[in-house]
């Protein structure tokens, strides 16, 4: 059973399995231990090696040499090791080799046993070792089968999902289907190491588009955040270390070549291409684009920003069911208050007004407080004592009028807004304002700042 073709089959199994040859020969080596003591009892001093040389493995049993054998299985009379040994004494330890078509059926089976376990130990962790370091790339596999809506895919030595949630909606996988994904994860389960793969994650756009965009794959343009909602639209910012390319070109090809793939591998999903700005109010702009900008408001202690825009670039700012904000703001990483002209300039002349009706509180002083950017009655009531004695013609006694008054004006406005507005959403009771709340999400692939050196 054990003969020298052992080493020709360790190293086709080692080869094609994957697994590492010193994994097998230990294997092998615990294999024929177990089996030798399933035969001759547990008591016995075995030891096993693989002979490189004859590509054998080698049971040798050793006995104490004793005046008195007690224990048959452990020692040797003096006379029967100088038989072996003719320099021996009492109290060495003498080896001899074992004949291992001895051990019989029930051994050999259980030696086979504990291989076949140990194979499959061993190949698990040569798989989940290849693919640890593979995280974050794209991978093409076949589709399995599919189990409970997770797509079961082969990748060749195992086996990766991609799970329901991380599938596109709408897209349809057979039995045979070539697909591609993005490495999400890979996870050491007992079962064996589990590949979770990904068709929505926004790195799954970034690393198509270096695939396909050799300036990206160079370093000369770079990724600098991207957003999704799968299967529908996708925004990703663009920035160039190189004044000579112009990154979104870069990216969009010859005639749309380079843009067009990247779009049928996702199925039709629309993509926009921004140019990434180390201005976040250009940047922003540049996100809601195609929709002109006419003033961006921030407020960076929050991270948000109030965007105005043409009354008739209003529906495009926003987009389908809020879809254009809401991405540029996930790739952006600010809070995004989107609202037309008309209502900016209704709610300035509505703030302008509130502070004119304040006690004490005239034209000039309210436009005083509006320079010092006091647009309202409500920033009024926020305000400090120190912030407000800045202005000219308020004293800390006027200030302190001037606050309290402005809270009472606050708390008199509320219940009649509260009111007026009744129980409709934010969504629906203004047509000409969108509001969108920081994702929870930073733009999922965010890479270092390049220099901004044009």
């Amino acid at each position: 059973m054990f003969i020298s073709d052992i080493k020709r089959v360790v190293e086709q199994v080692s080869r094609d399995k994957g697994i590492d040859r010193g994994v097998l020969i230990k294997a092998l080596e615990e294999a024929l231990k177990s089996a030798a003591r399933k035969k001759f009892g547990s008591k016995m001093d075995i030891e096993v090696n693989y002979n490189e040389e004859s590509g054998e493995i080698e049971v040798f049993q050793f006995k104490d040499v004793a005046e008195v054998v007690s224990e048959p299985a452990l020692e040797i009379s003096l006379e029967e090791g100088r038989k072996l040994d003719p320099d021996c004494e009492i109290g060495d330890s003498l080896g001899t080799k074992m004949d291992t078509t001895t051990f019989g059926r029930i051994a050999a089976q259980s030696a086979k046993q504990v291989i076949i376990q140990k194979m499959k130990d061993a190949e698990k962790d040569a798989v989940y070792a290849s693919f640890i370091g593979r995280k974050g790339e794209i991978i093409n596999g076949i589709v399995q089968r599919v189990d409970r809506g997770d797509i079961i895919v082969n990748l060749g030595h195992t086996e990766g999902v991609v799970p329901a949630k991380e599938q596109v909606p709408k897209e349809t996988y057979r039995r045979g289907d070539r697909i591609r994904a993005y490495i999400l994860d890979v996870l050491h389960e007992s079962r064996g190491p589990q590949i979770i793969l990904s068709r929505t994650h926004p790195n799954f756009l970034v690393n198509l588009f270096r695939t396909e965009v050799p300036e990206i794959s160079e370093g000369i343009v770079t990724i600098l955040g991207a957003a999704r909602e799968p299967g529908i639209r996708a925004k990703i910012a663009v920035a160039s270390n190189n004044s000579d390319i112009d990154p979104v070109g870069a990216c969009v090809g010859m005639k749309g070549s380079r843009v067009q793939n990247v779009v049928q591998e996702l199925r039709g999903e629309k993509i926009d291409i921004i140019p990434w700005h180390v201005d976040p109010a250009k940047f922003v702009c540049n996100a809601l684009a195609p929709a002109e900008i006419s003033r961006v408001i921030i407020d960076e202690s929050n991270r948000a920003m109030e965007v105005v825009v043409p009354d008739e670039y209003l529906s495009i700012a926003i987009g389908k069911k809020g879809q254009n904000v809401r991405l540029a703001s996930k790739l952006t990483g600010y809070h995004l208050d989107v609202q037309s002209e008309t209502r900016y300039s209704k709610a300035m002349q509505s703030g302008y007004d509130s502070l004119v009706a304040l006690p004490g509180v005239g034209i000039s002083l309210a436009d005083a407080l509006y320079e010092k950017g006091f647009y309202s009655a409500e920033e009024v009531s926020h305000a400090s004592i120190e912030d407000l004695i800045q202005i000219r013609g308020i004293g800390e006694g006027k200030a302190k009028k001037l606050i309290e008054a402005a809270n009472l004006s606050v708390q008199t406005a509320e219940p009649d807004e509260e009111a007026a507005d009744g129980p409709e959403t934010q969504e629906t009771k203004n047509d000409d304002t969108a509001k969108v709340e920081a994702p929870t999400e930073q733009a999922a692939y965010d890479e270092t700042e390049p220099d901004q050196t044009n």
